[in-house]
């Protein structure tokens, strides 16, 4: 399974989302640190969800950072969120 769909689904799980976009941004890291064939590595999560409103920016980075798990956390190279209430 692709760790992109991998990723949706926890973040879904977990947050319950008004709205959730996870866009694999490997290809445009091609010949950069920790590009890896086939992607992968670098993904940028939008996602705008209730469970969000009662947390500070940390709270919610480290909040998805839970929800994804050691194991996915540590697949992937780079992760860019946007995280709205």
């Amino acid at each position: 399974m692709k760790l992109a769909t991998i990723i949706e689904n926890k973040l879904s799980e977990t947050f319950a989302p008004e709205t959730l976009t996870v866009e694999d941004e490997s290809e445009k890291h091609r010949g950069h640190a920790g590009y890896r064939e086939g992607g992968d590595s670098h993904f940028r999560v939008w996602i705008k969800a209730a469970a969000f409103e009662p947390m500070t920016r940390l709270q919610r980075h480290r909040a998805v950072h839970e929800a994804l798990g050691a194991d996915v956390m540590g697949r992937l190279h780079a992760l860019a969120l946007h995280i709205e209430a």
